[in-house]
């Protein structure tokens, strides 16, 4: 594909300007004003074929039975590559077998329909195993990730009654098993051994041996569209974690959004970074390559820049979804690295997680011919709801526009409490969502009023700050508790950030508002350095000058710190709370997806 590039006055970014020269597969959406005309949820309801006799729609069928029974009966759906060695591929034939097996141990253990089945575990080819035969079971799957901790774990599964836990023998013994009795409600736990030699652990069962005995037919009963499928944990600011359900009938969204958002063909080789303890390890790294027939790679390994590349290369991935934080670490080993190997299948980048700053999306160019497109969605969207396709021009730093059959706007709060629509472009709001997409949460568990609580005025409101351009194109300002008032402007942090993270010097940076008693308050600036580049007061003055110089007095930093790296989630987003928190002497709150090293 050819990029061209011209100036743009939106954040100082250049368009990046496709031709459809070069294309390796003509896109999924071709046009994307023709895209939206004609969609609608009905016709993309057919792209899938629903459980045979008209039972319903269950997620699991639609992943992997559909196709084992047809022409990609044996191809490769599963590719595991293990920490050290020993590929594993698994067809869809073979998938379905196994999920099956692992439906009839759950319906052998008298587990149900409603039932919550929990998973704790690696990036494990068990793992994905447990969380289709739950599905196929009606089941509720709910992945943990492995990283937390004791605590956090125990709030998940005591406020989801977890009735089953799949989790792996090490990952019990040091996380789960003193847990056992204030888990009341928690009647199986099933263990995946790590080694030939089983030790007997009280109270819990074999994976294997069960999965031996259990048969590898399984009927799946009729599945109503509106059942619970997928209940996934997500923290706010403060108080308890959230737990968003979704429906079977999400399974529309997440194989129509995969297929116009990040182009799956059915012959592609997908890689997903993320961990499906996570809604996109989940949305993106389970369901939707699956549903859309590709083969889907599976990396057990932590992040290493060496191996990463060398998988991209050795696996030929045509198609991958990240991160910005790993993208960001990626750059700061340099583009040099990335341009030892050669990447001649890869054909589309993509990235979610939190807001991918502009040099992120033009380095994909540099390291490997393509640029990044960003994506935005929530937990509680279940999918991508605004996107860069792979037909439409970039504007890095933009989030996109928004699916066909997906309505967003811009809205704002009147003095009387009421909400209302902003049509002017360029003026900044809470980004909103009419509800009725498939994967729309139906509820966050066991707390109706916290749901209720998220819709105004025939909105969802998503709680991001953002602006539309006058083509359409929506950018990222802030969490609505991120945004800074400073000598009454609003300044939103992503902008400071990403003009830092220009700055050769700088791998990361985060921005909060501090209180000051004439400007109410000013901006702060937290970074992290690349290698190679000291901390001091000269690179301080020297960083101060540069955002200046390029944001005016009023937005750029008024105050730099430096530190070795910036507290994330575990799942890599930078958390500007806990950096405010820290800085004013304030409770920290809820920490549970904190990153151990942080």
């Amino acid at each position: 594909m050819e990029y061209r590039h011209r100036a743009s006055t939106d954040m100082g970014t250049h368009p990046i300007r496709k031709s459809s020269n070069g294309l390796m597969l003509p896109p999924n959406m071709a046009s994307y004003d023709t895209a939206r005309a004609l969609f609608s949820w009905q016709e993309a309801r057919q792209e899938l074929t629903g459980l045979p006799g008209g039972k319903g729609l269950n997620i699991a069928y639609e992943a992997i039975d559909r196709h084992a029974a047809g022409p990609r009966r044996d191809q490769v759906a599963l590719r595991w590559i293990p920490r050290d060695s020993g590929i594993r591929d698994f067809t869809y034939a073979e998938m379905k077998d196994l999920t099956s097996r692992f439906a009839n141990v759950l319906s052998d253990l008298g587990v149900g329909e409603g039932d919550r089945v929990f998973a704790l575990a690696g990036r494990i080819p068990e793992l994905y195993v447990a969380a289709l035969g739950t599905l196929k079971i009606r089941s509720v799957f709910c992945p943990l990730f492995s990283a937390f901790g004791p605590e956090p774990i125990w709030s998940r599964m005591s406020i989801g009654g977890a009735k089953v836990l799949v989790t792996t023998e090490s990952l019990y013994a040091r996380k789960v098993a003193a847990l056992r009795e204030r888990l009341p409600e928690l009647e199986h736990v099933i263990l995946v051994g790590q080694s030939e030699v089983k030790t007997a652990t009280p109270n819990t069962l074999d994976y294997h041996s069960l999965m031996v005995q259990a048969a590898e037919s399984f009927d799946i009963q009729p599945t109503d569209p509106e059942d619970p499928a997928l209940l996934h944990f997500t923290s706010g600011t403060t108080g308890t974690p959230k737990g968003a359900i979704h429906v079977h009938e999400a399974v529309v969204a997440h194989h129509i959004t995969a297929k116009l958002a990040l182009d799956l063909h059915p012959e592609d080789v997908f890689w997903c970074t993320a961990d499906p303890g996570w809604v996109t390890g989940t949305s993106y790294g389970i369901i939707a390559p699956f549903t859309n027939g590709v083969t889907n790679l599976v990396d057990e390994g932590d992040f290493d820049v060496e191996r990463w590349y060398a998988i991209l290369e050795a696996q030929r991935v045509s198609v991958w979804y990240t991160a910005p934080t790993a993208i960001r670490m990626m750059m700061k080993a340099g583009s040099e690295v990335a341009r030892r190997r050669s990447y001649p299948a890869l054909r589309f980048l993509a990235s979610v997680g939190e807001p991918l700053n502009p040099e992120a999306v033009v380095w994909g160019q540099e390291a490997f011919g393509l640029p990044f497109h960003d994506n935005w969605w929530q937990t509680e969207t279940g999918g991508i709801m605004i996107a860069n396709y792979a037909s439409m021009d970039i504007r890095p730093g933009s989030m996109g526009k928004p699916l066909p059959g997906v309505e967003a706007t811009i809205v704002q709060r009147t003095e009387a409490g009421g909400i209302v629509e902003v049509t002017e472009p360029g003026v900044q709001g809470e980004l909103a969502l009419t509800p009725g997409w498939p994967s729309m949460f139906r509820g966050y568990w066991n707390e109706a009023e916290r749901y209720r609580k998220c819709f105004a005025g025939g909105f969802y409101l998503t709680g991001d700050l953002a602006r539309r351009d006058e083509d359409g194109y929506f950018w990222f300002v802030g969490r609505a508790d991120d945004v800074i008032k400073s000598s009454g402007h609003l300044i939103g942090p992503f902008e400071v950030e990403s003009v830092l993270m220009e700055h050769p010097a700088v791998a990361e940076a985060a921005v909060i508002g501090k209180p000051d008693p004439v400007a109410l308050e000013i901006v702060k600036a937290f970074v992290s350095l690349k290698d190679g580049h000291e901390a001091n007061e000269a690179l301080r003055r020297e960083l101060l000058g540069f955002a200046r110089s390029r944001l005016g007095a009023v937005v750029a930093p008024k105050e730099i710190d430096f530190l070795p790296t910036l507290p994330k989630t575990r799942s890599g987003k930078i958390m500007r709370r806990l950096l405010k928190a820290r800085e004013l002497g304030l409770p920290e709150g809820d920490i549970s997806t904190l990153e151990a090293s942080a």
